[in-house]
């Protein structure tokens, strides 16, 4: 089980590679350019305009004065105010996460059940039609880049069978609420969906499968079966339980980093979500807002890898001795 010192020690990791993030977030966007220049070349702008945004905005005081300013406002829950929309950057982040959640929860939790079971299915027969079949085409979609296979389900759903729609949230102008809204609304989540569903369901697979095939070699595994023990039985209490370990490190990982993934996937699909978001930040430089999504990010990343940690010993008891 996990002792007090190992989660003590784990959450001081946690807490200052958050530290290390916060101060990489300040350095690396003025890294990529100035402020005041990028205003400057507004030509909306009038000059008076321009040093009233800086002055207001603080890009005319020192470069450690900043930093304390922004950091006292991070850790105040305040990301700064958008250079496109003059909103908080907290408020727009809030209003896009729902939208990304909603496919990016779905299309994970679609792929942590099957991807798993169709590796373990693989595995089990290793070496047969079905192993072949399932393994074959689990390294396909891996292979595939999330853009172009949401360009073919477009393809053969939006544009050949016309059973779904190309893309956005909703229907434009519909005045649908309550349950008419909610179905319009997953009707066109369908192919985004089914889009990130796809890629990480084969990456698990693959993954499942190379570790079933590795536990299955063990010696406590043939054991298990000397002594008389079903296959059904072998399987749930020795080889899945074990062979979850690294699969469920990619699970942990990809709930941070499949933020980032969904960029392409929100383009593609004109979904208002953070990937969306973070397009538009960047054709714009906006960088508050692009401090608030890499923010964002590496801290989901930081406590999906912390979840993880905690749940190995729940799956493993040695690895918290």
């Amino acid at each position: 089980m996990l002792t007090p010192r190992r989660l003590a020690g784990r959450l001081l990791t946690a807490l200052g590679t958050l530290a290390f993030v916060l101060v990489l977030n300040f350095v690396i966007f003025r890294a990529m350019g100035d402020p005041k220049h990028d205003l400057a070349r507004n030509p909306s702008l009038t000059e008076a305009a321009q040093e009233a945004l800086i002055r207001q905005r603080g890009l005319d005081q020192s470069t450690w004065v900043q930093f304390v300013r922004y950091l006292k406002d991070t850790l105040g829950g305040d990301l700064g105010t958008s250079f496109i929309t003059n909103r908080p950057v907290t408020e727009e982040l809030l209003t896009a996460l729902p939208n990304t959640l909603l496919v990016v929860g779905v299309a994970t939790v679609l792929a942590s059940l099957l991807g798993p079971w169709i590796g373990l299915l693989a595995a089990w027969k290793r070496g047969r039609a079905r192993d072949t079949l399932l393994t074959q085409g689990s390294v396909v979609l891996y292979s595939m880049p999330s853009f172009w296979l949401g360009m073919v389900l477009i393809a053969v759903f939006a544009q050949w069978w016309q059973l779904l729609p190309t893309g956005l949230a909703s229907t434009p102008g519909s005045t649908a609420t309550g349950l008419a809204h909610a179905a319009d609304v997953a009707r066109h989540a369908v192919l985004p969906v089914a889009t990130l569903t796809l890629g990480l369901l084969a990456q698990y697979a693959v993954n499942m499968r190379s570790a079933v095939v590795d536990t299955l070699r063990e010696d406590y595994v043939l054991t298990a079966r000397a002594i008389g023990l079903t296959p059904r039985a072998v399987r749930r209490r020795h080889v899945v339980r074990n062979a979850m370990l690294p699969v469920v490190t990619v699970i942990g990982l990809n709930l941070g980093f499949v933020l980032g993934g969904a960029i392409t996937v929100e383009a593609l699909f004109s979904w208002p979500g953070i990937g969306q978001l973070t397009m538009e930040a960047i054709h714009g430089k906006d960088y508050p807002m692009l401090q608030g999504l890499f923010l964002l990010s590496s801290v989901l990343v930081i406590a999906m890898n912390l979840a993880v940690d905690l749940l190995y010993g729940r799956l493993d008891p040695r690895i918290g001795d």
